[in-house]
């Protein structure tokens, strides 16, 4: 008796329950709902993918600051050694343009704190870009479920509203706007939870950027206000030692970005 009712009510090979057909009877409500979400989860994941991206070219321009960066003989020579948009040459370029202005002030300042100042400026520039877009993520998060359940509450209340009109809660009569409703707050959840996760993983990822730049701002600090006298000591590389002998080497200990301390 169903299958001869719902064969009648959809032509062949057409599904009356499955996606298009319950954006088509839930009508503008439930096909804007359904933008929505769909909008958010693409937005994300494109925040997503671009953030990856920007997050792992810093990573590399850490390995290359650690690789070479202190081996110069000043920090000029140093940044002409590091990309020209690197993060990490514009704290150099930023420190150095604070210690040529240092020099220009009429009204008597500390050169450590002025230094301090100009390169916490810095990296608060590059940490504000690398937390652009996390807002979003986090919004999408917390917005999305409640998103799906309004299409819920209008699929159930148009459920209610055909109930009340035939007279009986018959399944073709609630079927639709129930699975609609369902549908509406599984997409929710698709959304809201890999929005979630990976608003925490980026900014797991910035923290840890966040702690390289601003050890690596530190030396450059050390730097400036010592005139080039204090510098995270450079590992030193040593031949492999023969079986059976010693090296004479030292054991080195790698630190952030680029400063590497070695014990005897």
């Amino acid at each position: 008796m169903l299958t001869t009712i719902l064969a009648a009510a959809a032509p062949a090979g057409e599904n009356p329950y499955g996606l298009m057909a319950a954006l088509k009877e839930g009508g503008l409500i439930s096909q804007t709902v359904f933008a929505i979400l769909v909008l958010f989860l693409f937005v994300s994941l494109y925040i997503l993918f671009t953030k990856l991206f920007e997050q792992q070219k810093i990573i590399n321009q850490a390995k290359r600051v650690r690789s070479g960066f202190w081996t110069s003989n000043s920090l000029r020579e140093g940044a002409a050694k590091l990309e020209k948009n690197s993060a990490y040459r514009q704290i150099v370029d930023d420190g150095l343009a604070a210690q040529d202005q240092h020099k220009q002030l009429t009204d008597p300042v500390e050169a450590h704190d002025w230094l301090h100042g100009s390169l916490a400026r810095s990296e608060g520039v590059i940490n504000s870009a690398l937390g652009g877009g996390l807002a979003f993520l986090a919004t999408v998060g917390a917005t999305a479920p409640f998103i799906g359940l309004f299409g819920t509450v209008i699929g159930i209340y148009r459920a209610l509203i055909k109930i009340g009109s035939s007279g009986q809660a018959s399944i073709d009569a609630v079927a639709g706007p129930v699975g609609e409703a369902l549908i509406m707050t599984a997409l929710g959840l698709v959304v809201a939870v890999p929005a979630v996760l990976a608003y925490n993983f980026l900014q797991r990822r910035n923290k840890s950027i966040a702690e390289n730049l601003s050890a690596f701002s530190n030396d450059v600090l050390g730097y400036l206000a010592s005139d080039g006298r204090v510098r995270p000591t450079v590992a030193k590389t040593t031949a492999a030692p023969v079986a059976g002998t010693k090296a004479p080497g030292t054991t080195t200990t790698a630190g952030q970005a680029g400063g590497v301390q070695t014990r005897g």
